[in-house]
């Protein structure tokens, strides 16, 4: 979809922000001048940094999240003949990485307005072979995690939460990605917390995992020359961990006002009768709203309604995992996850971002008021 006369964007890049973007160059051109470009006291402070945010013993600094997946899945010893579940709604990275170490992903279904994994809806894709569960916080809002670490506690299974749109979120009073065996984070630059490229981030309690995720990291390289397991180049630039680490220092009222600009949407949005908005946050978690993603059956009409009024939106995802090409393979006769097939064609991206404007969320509100009476009138006359 063509972002010409674009006037409310998706989302806001650094690039937008001349007070921030200038501290950010100071802080990549202190890196620069160092020469110390891979690994080194940027990499150690930001990791430093962000396990006593995220309230845990250990963050290891990785490439992308994909790779913080697969490094984590490795440390854990998933691989051949092993079966992981995953949600079907989701990035495909979550499924990707699986794959990449070998076993084979299970998808699960979904809970229809949360979007999220549930204990119910994982424990049918459970079967001998699974070994470990990867609940995913999607679009920022928490999965009910409890239930879920019962149910895989009592099968002796492993959890990977992938945290990777849930940056700060708190679940029953904890930072998500720290309740399970590990949690693993992508720093894409369109994150509530994103770099100026690819980078990822695991964090766990437990100490040997982080040390083997440390030493895979950089071909399982320890000391220098002795190359103790069959490693990858998975390292956390020095420039992604110093633009990370003074961001950092901003998340929580970043998120906040990710919060408060929800609430707005929810305001000027709670007339409209098209669009379903966002499910209520439980009172045992909560929403960081990486996404403000809706529910309509008339999606790809608003969007383009949307669109001619100068208001980007997008899709999150339209075709999900389990019904991708990359894993036409593993499809069954029957929709193992119709949940998530059903979203597929009902979910819509609004614009949020922190410093989403007043003038901004009403133009949101008056153009799906708008389309809503119009798409109402068009019903009732035919």
């Amino acid at each position: 979809m063509s972002t010409v006369g674009i006037e409310v964007p998706l989302t806001v890049m650094d690039h937008a922000d001349p007070e921030l973007f200038g501290e950010l160059m100071r802080a990549v051109e202190g890196v620069a001048s160092t020469g110390a470009f891979t690994g080194g006291a940027a990499v150690e402070e930001f990791e430093a940094d962000y396990a006593a945010w995220c309230e845990t013993p250990h963050a290891v600094g990785v490439s992308s999240g994909t790779e913080a997946l697969v490094l984590a899945l490795r440390a854990l010893e998933i691989g051949a003949g092993d079966e992981v579940v995953v949600p079907a709604n989701s990035f495909i990275a979550t499924a990707e990485a699986v794959s990449l170490v070998g076993a084979r992903p299970r998808f699960a279904d979904v809970d229809l307005q949360t979007q999220l994994m549930t204990a119910e809806t994982l424990e049918p894709a459970l079967t001998s072979a699974v070994r470990c569960v990867i609940p995913v916080h999607l679009f920022g809002r928490t999965v009910d995690m409890d239930p879920i670490m019962e149910l895989t506690r009592a099968a002796e299974l492993t959890v990977v939460e992938d945290t990777s749109q849930a940056h700060g979120a708190r679940y029953r009073g904890r930072r998500v990605g720290t309740i399970g065996d590990a949690g693993t984070f992508s720093f894409y630059p369109a994150k509530n917390l994103g770099a100026w490229g690819d980078a990822g981030a695991v964090v766990t309690g437990r100490k040997e995992l982080a040390e083997q995720i440390r030493l895979m990291r950089s071909h399982g390289e320890s000391p220098r020359y002795r190359h103790r397991v069959v490693g990858t180049t998975g390292r956390l630039d020095a420039i992604q961990a110093a633009v990370l680490r003074l961001k950092l220092s901003r998340m929580d009222e970043r998120n906040q006002a990710r919060r408060m600009v929800a609430q707005r949407l929810r305001d000027v949005l709670a007339d409209a009768t098209l669009i379903d908005v966002p499910a209520p946050v439980a009172a045992d978690g909560d929403h960081v709203y990486h996404q403000f993603v809706v529910r309509t059956p008339r999606r790809d009409a608003l969007r383009e309604s949307l669109a001619e009024q100068g208001i980007a939106s997008g899709i999150h995802y339209p075709i999900p995992i389990h019904r991708s090409e990359a894993y036409a393979a593993l499809r069954g006769d029957t929709d193992a996850a119709p949940n998530a097939t059903r979203l597929a064609g009902e979910i819509l991206s609004l614009p949020i971002f922190p410093s989403m404007s007043e003038e901004q969320i009403q133009r949101v509100g008056d153009a799906i008021r708008a389309i809503d009476v119009r798409e109402r009138g068009t019903v009732l006359s035919s």
